[in-house]
């Protein structure tokens, strides 16, 4: 924003702050003109060893440079103004430097970081209330949204972003929320309310001269004359788009409308055209790295060479637009592990808040603080989502190849042992932010006790076998055969206590131990432990290895892997049961964990009906599932069990479905494009059609799904993906 200037600055801190304010305002029309205006303030400031005006000089470069694409040299100079503004306890120049970044991560493929740079951003630029900051980052916000398939948020940022704009009166923010609202209004259908606020947003751009702003304007105008069928104006409105971000150096404002432009020739029957520009759309993609753009185009392309009947060609960008698709959530998957502890932070976005504030201040920072739990929560919800899907897949597939006579044993495990591990870490995360936010509850069930404890012995005891190392089983007296417990989550805990402990154990054994200390009437307490030969810990860090991400420097070496979560989710489990874990440790001769825990004598309950095709044979599913690889996988299980399914892309289709015949069942994805599984689930209960009183099961890969108080009442039960087999199976036949 343009600054005032103060009277007692000196003519040079004046003068640069004249080129600051001139390159920020000619961004818009002449971004070049800018860097080079950029560039003489910063040199002048560091002439003066000004501080405060090196980091504002650098973060106007960062700035500018983003926009250009040039990413590498944006984000060196967004760090070093960091360290000026930390070193100044200038909170409003990092979060300045801060939305450069988030700028260069969300243009790329880090989507999550540069979501963490931009809630930060968000909590101080509302902190000091600088609406027009606040308005750059929740649009800002909102397009990450529409990356993440999220339309629904997306519109709310957007919508957000303009109200505040409009409390700064600053019309190019507005029309700058316009842009992607009018795309969004477009693919929903509502092209009249699309055609209006893109209007409306060209001749905001074309009365501020904003050039940049006018060619993002004509892009979103443009789409909507290719559904109106308007070709030849969409390519003009193309063209001079190209045209202007060319000259302004906006580089992923053209990989967009090189992308447009290809999918215009294509519907303009100009096959060569759409390859030509296709193909300089990805050779840009791959030089600025812009994913979302780049695997767009090998789709394209994929289209293009099967309508010219190149089968060849059409299996090679099939396959490199499979892969890079998903590449992109493997990185996210595997960024989103490592960076945890940043997101975690954000749960303590708002309770800065001091009690010696009016009351006034303080209602409005609670108000801060309910909006960022409720972002964060989203955030948690669509990650949990992107993550556990593409698994459901694998470890799916994996399961039903394993079932067969025909395969690869050794490949198949090792792919299973893979999937499983990584599905382990995952689980680890996603588990420790439920138990984290206070949303886990015990649940105990009459449990065969002996068949649970061999079952973990048999869990781990390849891990075990494959270190050299034995796994042992010690039972003492007195024992019951069958106990009231939450089966899951006591498998947990031991779980975690032994992969721990074959993990820093090398020559030996592992000995999971019960005992039965004590009993009252039918309730009897067990000791449980887990004891090792393996490094032994040092009573200094006693404390700490069950904080989370901790893993002892003193024994921990490139050997052991993790997520660092294990005893931290092993601590607040059986917390849970009202019980406190214990460590004995000697270093070179091993360690001891063990804690107590009350359980319920019980009677063995009847044993699982065996999976057989006669069991549900006949049955009819309705599959709500916008994933087709999923979709494939889940309908190939069913009709291994004799069950005819019919497939519903989304919400929409699931509630049509249904109001044309009855089903057995309804299994209903929650995350889908149009409408998703929680208010398609609500209207076929409120509305008037065959399967009102349908079982509908949520089958879904969002952690977070089970704790939505609102829908929740709709659904007969929530199961995960990736899917459990035998789970999905009982339920069904329980409920048939």
């Amino acid at each position: 924003m343009i600054r005032k200037m103060q009277p007692a600055e000196t003519t040079e801190k004046r003068a640069i702050h004249q080129l600051l304010d001139d390159a920020y305002t000619n961004r818009v029309h002449n971004l070049k003109y800018s860097v080079k205006l950029a560039a003489e303030a910063l040199q002048l400031s560091r002439n003066l060893n000004d501080k405060g005006l090196i980091g504002k000089s650098l973060n106007q470069l960062s700035l500018f440079y983003m926009i250009q694409g040039a990413y590498k040299r944006s984000i060196h100079m967004a760090k070093e103004a960091i360290r000026y503004f930390e070193e100044l306890h200038d909170d409003r120049g990092v979060a300045d430097a801060k939305y450069s970044i988030a700028g260069v991560y969300y243009k790329t493929d880090n989507y999550h970081l540069g979501l963490i740079c931009l809630f930060d951003c968000l909590k101080i630029y509302r902190k000091y209330d600088d609406h027009h900051n606040v308005a750059r980052t929740l649009k800002s916000l909102g397009t990450i949204y529409e990356y993440f398939g999220d339309p629904k948020n997306a519109i709310r940022s957007y919508e957000a972003a303009i109200e505040s704009a409009r409390r700064v009166k600053d019309m190019n923010l507005v029309s700058n929320a316009f842009n992607p609202l009018s795309g969004i209004y477009l693919n929903q259908g509502k092209i009249d309310k699309a055609l209006r606020i893109i209007q409306d947003s060209i001749a905001i751009k074309s009365k501020t001269g904003d050039i940049r702003g006018l060619a993002f304007a004509l892009y979103g105008r443009g789409k909507i004359y290719v559904a109106t069928g308007q070709l030849q104006e969409a390519e003009n409105d193309f063209r001079n788009a190209i045209d202007i971000h060319v000259n302004a150096g906006e580089k992923l404002g053209l990989g967009m409308a090189y992308q447009k432009m290809g999918e215009l020739y294509m519907a303009q029957g100009k096959l060569e055209k759409a390859k030509a520009i296709l193909q300089r759309c990805l050779d840009f993609c791959n030089r600025y790295t812009i994913a979302i753009i780049r695997f767009k185009c090998n789709y394209l392309l994929y289209k293009v060479s099967k309508m010219e009947n190149d089968t060849v060609k059409s299996l090679e960008y099939l396959e490199l637009y499979l892969h890079q698709k998903e590449a992109v959530i493997n990185t996210q998957t595997l960024k989103v592990i490592e960076n945890y502890e940043l997101i975690t932070k954000m749960e303590s976005m708002e309770k800065e808040a001091k009690l010696k504030k009016e009351r006034e201040a303080i209602e409005e920072k609670q108000k801060r603080a309910e909006q960022s739990a409720r972002m964060k929560q989203e955030f948690l919800s669509t990650m949990s989502h992107e993550i556990r899907t593409p698994l459901n897949a694998v470890t799916t597939i994996t399961s039903m190849i394993t079932e067969r006579e025909a395969y690869d044993k050794e490949l198949m495990e090792s792919l299973k042992s893979a999937s499983n591990n990584l599905l382990l870490v995952i689980n680890d995360i996603l588990d420790f932010t439920k138990l984290d936010s206070g949303k886990v509850e015990i649940e105990n069930r009459p449990c065969p006790f002996n068949e649970l404890l061999d079952s973990l012995i048999k869990t781990y005891s390849s891990l075990a076998h494959k270190k050299g190392v034995e796994l042992e089983l010690k039972r003492g007296e007195g024992i019951s055969d069958c106990y009231e417990v939450d089966e899951t989550k006591l498998s947990q805990i031991l779980g975690n206590l032994i992969s721990n402990a074959v993990k820093y154990t090398d020559k030996g054994a592992v000995t999971l131990g019960l005992e039965k200390i004590a009993a009252e009437g039918d309730v009897d307490t067990i000791r449980f432990s887990v004891t090792d030969t393996g490094a032994g810990i040092h009573e200094d860090h006693f404390e700490e290895i069950f904080e989370t991400f901790s893993q002892p420097k003193s024994i921990t070496t490139r050997k052991q892997g993790g997520s660092g979560l294990g005893l931290a989710i092993v601590k607040k489990l059986t917390g849970l049961y009202g019980s406190n874990v214990s460590v004995k440790s000697k270093l070179g001769e091993g360690s001891e964990f063990s804690f107590d825990i009350q359980l319920k004598r019980a009677v063995i309950p009847g044993r699982a009906v065996p999976m057989t095709a006669e069991g549900l044979k006949g049955k009819t599913v309705l599959l709500a599932e916008d994933n087709m690889i999923n979709a494939m996988v889940a309908r190939k299980l069913l009709s291994n069990w004799g069950i005819v399914s019919e497939h519903a892309v989304n919400g929409l289709e699931a509630i049509e479905k249904a109001r044309l015949k009855t089903f057995d069942f309804i299994l209903m994805d929650i995350h889908m494009p149009e409408m998703n599984g929680f208010d398609a689930t609500e209207q076929i209960r409120l509305r008037v059609n065959p399967n009102k009183a349908t079982p509908v099961f949520a089958l879904t890969a969002d952690i977070t799904a089970e704790s939505n108080e609102e829908y929740k009442g709709y659904f007969n039960g929530f199961l995960r993906k990736p899917i459990e087999i035998d789970r999905l199976y009982m339920a069904l036949l329980q409920s048939s």
